[in-house]
């Protein structure tokens, strides 16, 4: 995922909302094999968000639950279920 990124601009916004608290404003080279660095960027409770529904995913002790609810599914037509 952190290859993807346009860092700076994640910098930006996370100093915008007052969330950067350490983070590095360069992206670290190696930055796999950094612990350190690896510490500060790893999100360890918080959400995500979907862009396009907007539904929420918890993420505790640093795994996402991606996990639909039993009426989520069946609405989107999981498990080879049609779409109500």
């Amino acid at each position: 995922m952190i290859p993807k990124l346009d860092w700076s601009a994640l910098v930006q916004a996370a100093d915008g909302l007052g969330h950067l608290q350490g983070s590095p404003a360069e992206l670290v080279t190696d930055y796999e094999k950094n612990e350190d660095f690896l510490h500060k960027v790893e999100v360890q409770e918080g959400c995500l968000e979907c862009p396009e529904s907007g539904r929420e995913f918890p993420i505790s002790q640093g795994a996402p639950n991606m996990l639909l609810d039993e009426d989520e599914a069946w609405r989107r037509g999981v498990g080879g279920q049609e779409n109500c």
